[in-house]
């Protein structure tokens, strides 16, 4: 009996295994839930970090590289093949021009993986609707376990410290990853309210609706005590251009249900005296009364710019900032920034970047980088704005989501990979990929993969 009950699994793995090459986006849905994981990490000064989702994301490549070898999927398109060159490019000069070559190869393995073949694998395994659905679903599975998990540490008083308090939402990620519960949840509620969205009209799912509607609405009370100014803002434009390319009208009726519901969480629900509307405030302040964290932030961009006005073309090298940060900080810039909760105790986290993605970029790559970043994001910035209807229009609300939070945040944690399937999903509705068999431009009307990149 023992012999019979051991080998049972077996065809049940193998059947499972069967499928990927049919539905590699399972792999991709994978590794936005794998994020959810805890990691343990507790030294964020590691040169490497490798995630349960960074294996999921990494096993997706392996697939959706093998299918394209075979001809099973989709041609990416030239331009996705020259944008994303690019970016390999842009870095392997970096690379080799860098300070220290030896330390910046980490950093241009992570940043292929990020910015290169983890987009294109997932622009890979979106084959149809069902493809973009399942991975849209899984940020939303995503985002309500770290919504309950941030919402409990609130409402228990388990959270991270925040103003000497534990009320702050971390969700499973802990308080040295900050803002990665918030993250989660931002993409999450975007992801609800687009699915939602899409079932108006005539033929929808009602029931569908109403559930993606309610997650959407759940979510609103974690962001907000995620105490996290950079994610709301990013929540915020991002959930307002959803919003007015699916409906102008609608976008009206969401402002005023947002400040209702803003009225009823700081008022109703007691946020105004747990800090909400201080926390709210202070963003009108960060010019004329920047509190120490923005101060920082200001003292980071400033010595990004000094280390790139060092090395203007190709950059200082990837990880180089942190090598170089001292020597061109401010005097008054913090030796780091407080961490605290009941399983860390009170730690002090460095400083290791710039927290701006476009000065990470500036300082480690040069002009070089720079270009091929911004040509990245523009090209799929203006394609989806071009293309998106229906759930597609989720893909620009992600990538709005992300192209504003590296305006205070870059490249970092455990929630790193998401901005890879943002980005693939987004490649998805922006460029899409050539069906198999298809000319050099690929028939843009077909039922292929190119005829669906707009649903």
């Amino acid at each position: 009996m023992a012999l019979t009950l051991t080998a049972r699994p077996a065809p049940v793995l193998r059947r499972a295994a069967a499928r990927l090459p049919a539905r590699p986006s399972l792999l991709a849905a994978a590794t936005v839930l794998l994020v959810c994981v805890p990691t343990g990490e507790k030294d964020v000064a590691a040169a490497v970090h490798v995630t349960p989702a960074d294996l999921a994301s990494l096993a997706l490549v392996a697939v959706t590289g093998l299918d394209l070898l075979r001809g099973r999927t989709a041609a990416l398109s030239r331009t996705v093949c020259a944008l994303l060159g690019a970016v390999v490019i842009a870095a392997a000069v970096a690379t080799v021009a860098s300070i220290d070559p030896a330390a910046s190869l980490t950093g241009f393995v992570r940043l292929t993986q990020v910015f290169v073949l983890v987009p294109a694998a997932v622009l890979c395994s979106l084959r149809d609707r069902t493809d973009q659905r399942l991975i849209l679903g899984s940020f939303v599975i995503a985002a309500l376990i770290q919504g309950v998990v941030g919402a409990h540490q609130y409402l228990t008083r388990t959270g991270a410290s925040y103003t000497g308090r534990p009320i702050r939402a971390v969700g499973t990620f802990g308080a040295l990853d900050i803002m990665a519960m918030s993250s989660v949840v931002g993409f999450g509620l975007l992801c609800a309210l687009a699915l939602a969205l899409a079932e108006r009209g005539a033929g929808g799912d009602r029931r569908l609706r109403r559930a993606m509607y309610a997650a959407a609405a759940f979510l609103v009370f974690p962001l907000a005590v995620s105490f996290s100014r950079g994610s709301w803002i990013a929540t915020g434009v991002a959930a307002a251009v959803l919003l007015l390319r699916s409906d102008a009208r609608l976008a009206v009726r969401g402002a005023l249900v947002t400040t209702a519901a803003a009225v009823v969480l700081v008022g109703g629900l007691g946020l105004g005296a747990s800090g909400v509307t201080t926390r709210l405030t202070s963003i009108g302040s960060v010019s004329a009364a920047p509190d120490q964290s923005v101060s920082d932030r200001y003292d980071l961009w400033s010595t990004a710019q000094r280390i790139w006005q060092d090395h203007p073309v190709s950059g200082a090298g990837p990880k180089a900032f942190q090598q170089l940060r001292d020597s061109h900080a401010p005097l008054r810039l913090s030796s780091g920034s407080d961490a605290e909760d009941s399983s860390i105790g009170f730690q002090r986290e460095p400083l290791l970047s710039p927290h701006n993605m476009y000065f990470l970029v500036l300082s480690e790559q040069g002009l070089i980088g720079v270009v091929a970043y911004l040509a990245l994001f523009l090209g799929l910035l203006l394609g989806c704005l071009r293309r998106a209807s229906g759930t597609g229009v989720a893909a620009l609300a992600l990538l709005v989501w992300v192209l504003v939070d590296f305006l205070y945040a870059d490249i970092g944690g455990t929630t790193t990979v998401l901005t890879s399937v943002v980005l693939g999903l987004a490649a998805h509705t922006a460029l899409p990929a050539r069906p198999p068999g298809a000319g050099p431009t690929g028939p843009t009307g077909s039922t292929g993969v190119a005829g669906v990149a707009g649903v």
